[in-house]
Protein backbone atom coordinates (compact mmCIF):
# COMPACT_ATOMS: atom_id res chain seq x y z
CA UNK A 1 0.00 0.00 0.00
CA UNK A 2 1.20 3.50 -0.77
CA UNK A 3 1.85 5.51 2.37
CA UNK A 4 3.23 8.68 0.77
CA UNK A 5 1.82 9.44 -2.66
CA UNK A 6 3.98 12.55 -3.09
CA UNK A 7 7.18 10.47 -2.93
CA UNK A 8 5.79 7.06 -3.97
CA UNK A 9 6.71 5.44 -0.64
CA UNK A 10 5.07 2.13 0.21
CA UNK A 11 4.83 0.06 3.38
CA UNK A 12 7.48 -2.20 1.89
CA UNK A 13 9.89 0.74 1.59
CA UNK A 14 9.30 1.59 5.25
CA UNK A 15 9.83 -2.03 6.32
CA UNK A 16 13.09 -2.17 4.36
CA UNK A 17 14.24 1.12 5.89
CA UNK A 18 13.60 -0.25 9.38
CA UNK A 19 15.59 -3.39 8.56
CA UNK A 20 18.43 -1.09 7.49
CA UNK A 21 18.37 0.79 10.81
CA UNK A 22 15.77 3.55 10.55
CA UNK A 23 13.99 3.95 13.90
CA UNK A 24 12.42 7.42 13.94
CA UNK A 25 10.01 9.35 11.76
CA UNK A 26 12.65 12.05 11.34
CA UNK A 27 15.15 9.49 10.02
CA UNK A 28 12.44 8.01 7.79
CA UNK A 29 11.75 11.49 6.38
CA UNK A 30 15.45 11.98 5.69
CA UNK A 31 15.81 8.59 3.98
CA UNK A 32 12.52 8.30 2.06
CA UNK A 33 11.00 11.77 2.03
CA UNK A 34 7.77 10.83 3.81
CA UNK A 35 5.92 13.81 5.35
CA UNK A 36 8.29 16.22 3.59
CA UNK A 37 5.82 17.52 1.00
CA UNK A 38 2.17 17.89 2.05
CA UNK A 39 2.34 15.96 5.34
CA UNK A 40 -0.91 14.04 4.84
CA UNK A 41 0.95 10.75 5.20
CA UNK A 42 2.34 11.53 8.67
CA UNK A 43 -0.13 9.45 10.68
CA UNK A 44 0.02 6.46 8.35
CA UNK A 45 3.82 6.67 8.06
CA UNK A 46 4.15 6.78 11.85
CA UNK A 47 1.83 3.78 12.23
CA UNK A 48 3.74 1.79 9.59
CA UNK A 49 7.03 2.70 11.26
CA UNK A 50 5.76 1.56 14.67
CA UNK A 51 4.47 -1.68 13.20
CA UNK A 52 7.76 -2.39 11.43
CA UNK A 53 9.75 -1.63 14.58
CA UNK A 54 7.51 -3.91 16.66
CA UNK A 55 7.90 -6.71 14.12
CA UNK A 56 11.66 -6.24 14.12
CA UNK A 57 11.88 -6.58 17.91
CA UNK A 58 9.61 -9.66 17.95
CA UNK A 59 11.52 -11.49 15.24
CA UNK A 60 14.51 -13.34 16.72
CA UNK A 61 17.87 -12.59 15.22
CA UNK A 62 19.27 -15.27 13.01
CA UNK A 63 21.67 -17.49 14.89
CA UNK A 64 24.99 -18.22 13.23
CA UNK A 65 25.35 -21.73 11.90
CA UNK A 66 28.68 -23.40 12.49
CA UNK A 67 29.59 -26.05 10.00
CA UNK A 68 32.11 -28.50 11.35
CA UNK A 69 34.69 -30.25 9.26
CA UNK A 70 33.74 -33.80 8.38
CA UNK A 71 36.16 -36.45 9.61
CA UNK A 72 38.50 -37.74 6.96
CA UNK A 73 38.23 -41.36 5.96
CA UNK A 74 41.15 -43.35 4.66
CA UNK A 75 40.38 -45.46 1.63
CA UNK A 76 43.82 -47.05 1.62
CA UNK A 77 43.91 -50.75 2.46
CA UNK A 78 45.41 -51.52 5.82
CA UNK A 79 48.53 -53.72 5.88
CA UNK A 80 47.97 -57.09 7.49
Amino acid sequence: MYVCVCNAVTERHINEAVREGVSTLRHLRKELGVTAECGRCAVCARDCLRSALAEKTQRPAAAPVHIGVAPSFSLAAEAS
